[in-house]
């Protein structure tokens, strides 16, 4: 029991450890970078990892280490933005249709289903190539692929939660809906919806990077960690540095937000304990 609750302990402490060690590079990138991000040197292309450029530079003489601080901002930022449209409309539809159930849930989970048919890439390219490229478009359309599946997860926390004896009561004298899914159903549910953020966000992160990777996410100048990837391609095996210092940072991130809904997920799902 003890090395189970000690391996549970570990998800949380490694994973929460990676991301915020991300999360405060990110934030000490509005206000310093090493270099430029944008500084084209020439004289410099493709240095090596030495004390001036930790992480070596780009074929433009860029700061590497500069530009993987600035492209957590688009990381975070993407991810933020799909978690909070994920959580926001996931529950309010899965809310609905658990909740009312029918022929409500019925039509609701079909077009769900419709909607996860697709391969989640393809149709994220097809919302981008609609709506045009850039951050907040690439937000957006990561966002919608992220609601179906916290409105499934959603859905069934509340088919669970509102036969249950206490939801029976409160409705026996009278509380209004509203109130029953507020103070008597979502704060029972909050815990898997919470592990279902964590993968989301990380989800959006490889999204995001394979979108940039195509041309048709974050567009340059703005550095994006999957555009890193794309640009560092061709040096693979000239310049290494070039394609493994994204490539790591990618991995950790994912890594870290892996580890964190895990963590989470033992710590509150009672059943573990």
């Amino acid at each position: 029991m003890n090395r189970k609750k000690k391996r549970r302990n570990l998800n949380l402490i490694v994973g929460l450890s990676i991301l915020l060690f991300f999360l405060g590079t990110m934030i000490v990138s509005f206000f310093y970078t090493p270099h430029d991000v944008n500084a084209i040197a020439v004289s410099n292309k493709l240095q090596a990892p030495n004390t001036d450029h930790w992480f070596g530079t780009d074929p433009f003489g860029r700061d590497i280490f500069s530009r993987i601080m600035v492209g957590m901002q688009t990381a975070f930022f993407v991810g933020g933005i799909v978690v909070v449209m994920g959580l926001f409309f996931g529950t309010i539809i899965g809310g609905v249709a658990g909740y009312i159930g029918g022929w409500v849930d019925e039509y609701i989970m079909r077009a769900i289903d419709a909607l996860m048919a697709f391969p989640g890439i393809i149709l994220a390219i097809m919302i981008v190539a609609v709506f045009g490229t850039g951050t907040l478009n690439t937000a957006i359309a990561l966002g919608i692929l992220a609601t179906p599946g916290i409105a499934r997860i959603a859905r069934s926390g509340f088919i669970q939660n509102k036969e249950l004896e206490y939801v029976t009561a409160a409705k026996a004298i009278g509380v209004h809906p509203f109130k029953i899914i507020f103070r008597e159903i979502l704060p029972n549910i909050y815990s898997p919806l919470i592990v279902a953020a964590s993968v989301a966000f990380a989800i959006a992160l490889l999204a995001e990077a394979s979108l940039s990777y195509l041309g048709l996410g974050v567009q340059p100048p703005d550095p994006s960690l999957g555009r890193m990837l794309k640009e560092s391609q061709e040096y693979l095996t000239t310049s290494p540095w070039f394609t493994l210092a994204p490539g790591i940072t990618i991995t950790l991130l994912v890594l870290g937000f892996y580890m964190l809904s895990n963590g989470i997920r033992d710590l509150t799902d009672h059943r573990s304990k």
